[in-house]
C-alpha cells in the first residue's frame, strides 16, 4: 500500500513543459534548448524526492556559466503548507566548506593569508602542538586534528561562536603528523574559520557577505542562526525511530558555520561553482592550486582538494564534487570543468548520500 501511495504521487508530480520558451517563476526557470533534458532530469528529481519522502527540495544546472534549469519541490513548511521556492535556503551540511574554501583562496590572492604560514602565526594563544600545522593543512584536511565525536558534531546548546568552539579540541593531541593522511574533520574548517575572523576583525557571517555573497550575488546564502528570523529559510525534517517525517531537533551550527552551518539553495551552490571554473573571481594561479592534490605519505596524492573530491570519470578526465547530510537538511554538486557543467540539489530532510541523483542528471545533460 505503501508503495502504491509513492508510485501514485510520483506520477502526479511528473508535469510536461506546456510552452517551449523560456520561463521563469518563484518555482521555476528553464531555457527552451535543453527542454528534453530538463524533463529527464526533473523525472530523476521528483522521483528521489517522493521515494525518500523528502518535504521540500530543488535543483539547479548551469551550462556554459549560466543557470539553464532550476526548480523547487515540495514543501518549506508542512505546518503552514507553505511551497519551497528557488530561493528558499536550506542546510547544506559539509558543503559549507566549498564557501569557506573559496573565502580562503580569495584572502590568499589578495595576500591576506599565507597557505604556508603556521596557525600559530594568526592565533598565537592556540595551544601548541608537537608538529606545525599549516593552513594548507587545515584547506586539504590533512593537519592530523581529530575529527569530531557524535555529541559535538551537531550543537544541542546554543550560544557558541566560532572562537569558543575552539575549546572542544583545542587542548588535544594531534592523531598524526601533518600530510599523512586526510580526515574530514570538521574542526579544520572550524579553525580556518577562526583564523579569518581573527585576521579580518570580522565576524564569518560578515566575512561571507562581504567576500562571496555580495560580489558573486548569492543572495541566498548566510550562516544559520536558530534565534535569528531568516528570510526564506525552510523548516527542518527528520525521520524519527519509525522513519516518519518529523520537525527537526534544535540546532545550533553557529559554531561551526565554516564547516557544516551556512544555510544556501541550488542556485547558489552553481554560483559558486561558476564563480571558480567561468569567471575571473580568482586568479589563474589559485584556480590552479583550488584543485591540485597535496602530496600525502609515500606521495600519494590527496583526493581531497580544499573540501572538493577529486572523481575520476571512464573518460580520463577528472570532475569534482561533494555530497553531505545533516540534521534536517542535505546538499550535493557535482562539477564538470571540461563540459562546464555543474548540478546541485539541495533538501530539508538528510538522506543517505549514496542515493543523490547529481551523477544521473548529469549523463542526461552530457549527452546533448
Amino acid at each position: 500500500m505503501k508503495k502504491g501511495i509513492q508510485i501514485l504521487l510520483f506520477l502526479s508530480l511528473i508535469v510536461v513543459f506546456t510552452s517551449c520558451h523560456t520561463t521563469e517563476t518563484d518555482k521555476i526557470s528553464y531555457n527552451k534548448q535543453y527542454v528534453k533534458e530538463i524533463k529527464e532530469a526533473r523525472k530523476k528529481m521528483f522521483y528521489y524526492v517522493t521515494i525518500n519522502y523528502v518535504p521540500g527540495a530543488a535543483i539547479a544546472v548551469s551550462k556554459n556559466g549560466k543557470i539553464i534549469y532550476s526548480e523547487a519541490m515540495g514543501l518549506a513548511s508542512k505546518d503552514l503548507n507553505v511551497d519551497a521556492t528557488r530561493k528558499t535556503k536550506f542546510r547544506i551540511g559539509e558543503l559549507s566548506e566549498l564557501y569557506t574554501s573559496l573565502i580562503y583562496m580569495k584572502m590568499v590572492d589578495n595576500g591576506l593569508l599565507n597557505p604556508d604560514s603556521t596557525i600559530w602565526h594568526y592565533l598565537p594563544d592556540f595551544p601548541k602542538k608537537k608538529y606545525k600545522i599549516t593552513l594548507k593543512d587545515l584547506a586539504y584536511n590533512c593537519s592530523g586534528i581529530r575529527e569530531e565525536r557524535l555529541s559535538e558534531e551537531e550543537n544541542w546548546k546554543s550560544n557558541i561562536s566560532i572562537q569558543s568552539g575552539l575549546n572542544k579540541f583545542k587542548n588535544d593531541s594531534l592523531l598524526s603528523p601533518p600530510r599523512l593522511y586526510q580526515s574530514r574533520s570538521m574542526f579544520n574548517y572550524n579553525l580556518l574559520g577562526a583564523i579569518m575572523e581573527k585576521v579580518t576583525k570580522e565576524r564569518f557571517t560578515k566575512i561571507i557577505k562581504n567576500y562571496l555573497t555580495d560580489t558573486l550575488k548569492l543572495t541566498n546564502t548566510t550562516t544559520d542562526d536558530p534565534y535569528r528570523t531568516i528570510n526564506g529559510r525552510t523548516n527542518f525534517f527528520e525521520n524519527n525511530i519509525v522513519e516518519n517525517i518529523t520537525p527537526a531537533t534544535h540546532r545550533d551550527l553557529r559554531f561551526c558555520a565554516p564547516s557544516r552551518g551556512i544555510l544556501s539553495n541550488a542556485e547558489d551552490l552553481v554560483k559558486l561553482g561558476n564563480a571558480i571554473i567561468s569567471s575571473d573571481f580568482l586568479s589563474e594561479k589559485a584556480k590552479q592550486e583550488m584543485f591540485k592534490p597535496i602530496p600525502l605519505y609515500n606521495k600519494t596524492p590527496s583526493k581531497q582538494t580544499h573540501g572538493w573530491f577529486l572523481i575520476k570519470t571512464k573518460s580520463g578526465d577528472t570532475i569534482y564534487g561533494r555530497a553531505s547530510k545533516v540534521t534536517g537538511g542535505g546538499a550535493s554538486i557535482l562539477m564538470y570543468p571540461k563540459e562546464k557543467l555543474i548540478i546541485a540539489t539541495v533538501t530539508n530532510l538528510g538522506v543517505d548520500l549514496d542515493e543523490t541523483p547529481v551523477f544521473d542528471i548529469a549523463d542526461i545533460f552530457l549527452q546533448k
